[in-house]
């Protein structure tokens, strides 16, 4: 066999015997040498910052926990709540966009803690429990602190519809103390927010238990919801009313087993703080009372009043709700009641 040296010589005297004998054609690189020369690109590309390396693995979801400072309220996921990423994933046959999660030390059961993703991984489990065995959690390795695992969580559900006001209101809150010691504008600064925006999330999870306890269904309670209802716990006064009526609330409920609109429940506990305007006490002698919501709707029509007790007329197809009238008679009742 020819060595390259040889061949080298060889071809030089050709190309001096027939000078218009066509040149040798140029070596084809070799697949070590496209391999190696692609690496380097690779690393320039890397140390440059145009490209970020990843680490994607599939793993089983049971090796995976909930960061203690996930936003999302796992126990609160259930196949109605997840219903289009069942139906997603098993479309496509697996799980396309992974999750966000970072390695455990101190716990030999788990493996990785959730950063983003609780409905990805509830959604596998699920999946891997009612007939597809197979389906594994796709999941994306970080390297992060605390706050920047809390900041990354809240710019990837920032706009989702899924996350409630108060799971994130919550957050906020926990994140307040947490990382950013109280203070309200550096914390509004670091997530990229105002501090009016920011301060209406935090009212929301600043609600006190009594007054919570009126929502049976409390994710359902909106930022919109907390202009209504932060003034009325001011004065002392008026904040013990509208405790009252959110015990009443809740106990209401819980016996019917009907949980009310938000909207009612509202309407209610403002109607508590204040009491609907009467135009004076109803006299013996007999003149009809009209009572009225402070919308103005008649509620009760009180027709008179005697030793003996209370001639009333409900008004129920009048544009008053059925909460406002059971307000205006409890007060009703307050005011006759020995």
């Amino acid at each position: 066999m020819m060595s390259k040296k040889n061949a080298n010589f060889a071809a030089d005297l050709v190309a001096g015997i027939d000078p218009v004998a066509p040149a040798p054609a140029a070596r084809r690189p070799g697949i070590g040498a496209s391999v190696l020369a692609g690496r380097e690109s690779r690393l320039a590309e890397l140390a440059t910052g145009s490209v970020v390396s990843r680490t994607h693995e599939l793993v089983d979801p049971a090796r995976c926990r909930m960061w203690v400072g996930h936003n999302r309220e796992y126990a609160l996921l259930n196949e109605e709540r997840c219903a289009d990423l069942i139906e997603s994933i098993k479309a496509q046959g697996k799980q396309e966009m992974p999750a966000i999660v970072r390695r455990v030390k101190d716990d030999p059961a788990f493996d990785f803690e959730v950063i983003c993703g609780a409905r990805r991984h509830w959604t596998i489990s699920w999946l891997r429990a009612h007939n597809y065995p197979d389906f594994r959690f796709l999941v994306d390795i970080r390297s992060l602190t605390d706050e920047e695992a809390f900041r990354l969580a809240d710019l990837e559900n920032r706009a989702r519809d899924d996350l409630t006001d108060l799971e994130r209101a919550r957050d906020y809150l926990r994140a307040l103390d947490a990382y950013y010691e109280g203070r309200q504008k550096v914390m509004a600064e670091r997530i990229n927010v105002t501090e009016s925006w920011l301060s209406r999330y935090l009212d929301l999870a600043r609600l006190p238990a009594e007054l919570m306890a009126a929502f049976a269904l409390p994710q359902d309670l909106r930022i919109k919801h907390v202009t209504a209802i932060k003034p009325l716990l001011k004065p002392e006064d008026r904040r013990q009313r509208v405790f009252a009526e959110a015990g009443r609330l809740a106990q209401m409920q819980s016996d019917h087993a009907a949980p009310m609109p938000v909207p009612d429940i509202v309407r209610a506990l403002a109607l508590a703080a204040d009491p609907p305007k009467r135009s004076g006490s109803p006299k013996k002698s007999g003149k009809p009372e009209t009572i009225v919501s402070e919308g103005g709707k008649p509620l009760l029509k009180v027709e008179a009043v005697d030793r003996k007790g209370l001639k009333l007329t409900l008004l129920p197809h009048a544009g008053g709700t059925r909460a406002e009238a059971e307000n205006a008679l409890k007060a009703l009742l307050d005011r006759h009641w020995a």
